[in-house]
């Protein structure tokens, strides 16, 4: 799946309606002023992500695993190198998008 694919599933997950995408993938969402979402880039965005979704994140010494716990059970894994915190929040995200996809 494509980044771009990740964060429209996710955002499907989430609940979250937006209103366009930029080049880079960041989702727009309409408001009073525009808000940038992309839990790829931001770990604040990411963390609000798993937490309305209820996935759980777990960390080896190689690996980040994120699992979706609720109604749509999931799990992702992801290498930690070369960057341990875009391999959680990119785990967070695919395990996100998977819940969304499997969304009726």
């Amino acid at each position: 799946m494509s980044d771009r694919e990740l964060l429209e599933y996710a955002a499907k997950a989430a609940g979250i309606d937006w209103d366009a995408q930029m080049d880079n993938g960041t989702i727009v969402i309409a408001a009073e002023a525009p808000i940038f979402w992309n839990p790829l880039t931001n770990d604040g965005a990411a963390l609000r992500l798993a937490v309305k979704l209820r996935i759980d994140v777990n960390h080896g010494d190689f690996m980040v695993v994120a699992e979706g716990v609720g109604a749509i059970e999931v799990g992702v894994a992801e290498s930690k190198k070369p960057d341990p915190d875009a391999a959680t929040r990119r785990a967070i995200v695919r395990a996100a998008a998977e819940i969304g996809r499997n969304m009726t």
